[in-house]
């Protein structure tokens, strides 16, 4: 089967030599993984057109030869992986993933994203939810039409100082999306590929869909070096799928940063205690059979108090600062 591939891509054309990657000899492996996805090494001088290899590879390997999912390496000649365009500017990106809907993927991102905000950083928010896109509505945000710069590539919502992609700026409202996975990976690529940042960003929070599923093979390839932050609540098991997607996640080639338990309690303010409505140590055992940290535990709220962007001076605020302060020392030093 390894061979059926190397044919067929073996007639991409690069852009700058005008060759086949068969006459640049460029084609160092393919390997079909246990859960059928095809992992691929190329070695080219092409720096500039790297992205359109990569597209025409995926496009063979997923739609023309039906296998779930594709990671592509791209190498220079020296062994120097090549990175994109946002990659050389040093922008971190930071995927926050599920394995359900439910346990609030997508109040985590906002929050986090929003106390690096005010932590100074400059940050994006890619939401590339794209069938249960939510991050406009947690921000409050009016849904119209984005722009274009004069260069074509679309400008990005504002809120405050956060720049913000999304699906619900380009369907009409309430309008549900029934689309097709080649249709979903397309508008990830753009997401990626034809957006004009208005800041030279720090930090890029990508919310993703639950599972792993075709848009978080997608990110492998668009962002090789993202980390994944996995996100559960209490619930033994919600953890129990946790695990699942970050094991998943981990075969993909993603790099698991940590574990954010979500909802972990409720402060009593009248017994001053901690109340585990949703149980205890879910996020734990996710983070113990992933081997990586648990990164932080959020309360939840009584529900006349609930607000989507957190009072910072509130318990909930004041624990994704110092879960946003983390980050920026990372970045620092």
């Amino acid at each position: 089967m390894e061979k059926i591939i190397i044919d067929k891509i073996s007639e991409i054309i690069d852009k700058q030599s005008k060759k086949t990657l068969k006459e640049l000899d460029a084609i160092k492996r393919v390997t079909i993984l246990s859960n059928n996805v095809v992992d691929i090494e190329i070695e080219i001088d092409d720096i500039l057109h790297q992205d359109h290899i990569k597209r025409e590879v995926a496009k063979i390997v997923k739609l023309e030869l039906k296998y779930p999912g594709v990671k592509i390496e791209i190498k220079g000649k020296e062994n120097e992986v090549l990175s994109n365009e946002e990659e050389k500017n040093k922008v971190r990106y930071i995927a926050i993933a599920s394995g359900k809907g439910g346990v609030g993927k997508s109040t985590v991102t906002a929050n986090l994203a929003n106390a690096l905000s005010k932590l100074g950083k400059k940050v994006g928010i890619i939401d590339v939810d794209i069938y249960g896109a939510s991050i406009p509505f947690i921000f409050g945000m009016e849904i119209k039409p984005l722009d274009l710069d004069s260069k074509g590539k679309i400008i990005p919502a504002r809120y405050e100082n956060l720049e913000i992609i999304s699906t619900e700026f380009f369907v009409p409202k309430d309008k549900p999306l029934m689309w097709r996975a080649p249709i979903a990976s397309q508008m990830t690529e753009m997401f990626f590929e034809s957006v004009s940042w208005q800041q030279e960003l720090d930090f890029i929070i990508i919310d993703m869909p639950p599972g792993t599923g075709d848009i978080a093979i997608d990110v492998r390839e668009l962002v090789p070096k993202s980390e994944m932050i996995i996100v559960t609540n209490p619930n033994v098991s919600a953890a129990n799928i946790a695990v699942k997607a970050g094991l998943g996640s981990r075969e993909l080639g993603h790099n698991i940063k940590g574990v954010i338990e979500n909802m972990s309690f409720y402060y009593n303010a009248c017994s001053k205690e901690k109340e585990y409505l949703f149980g205890e140590g879910g996020g734990s055992l996710v983070a113990e059979k992933l081997g990586v940290d648990l990164l932080a535990q959020i309360p939840i709220t009584k529900p006349n108090d609930f607000d989507n962007l957190y009072d910072y001076n509130g318990l909930q605020g004041k624990t994704y600062l110092l879960l946003a302060k983390k980050f920026t020392e990372e970045n620092n030093g």
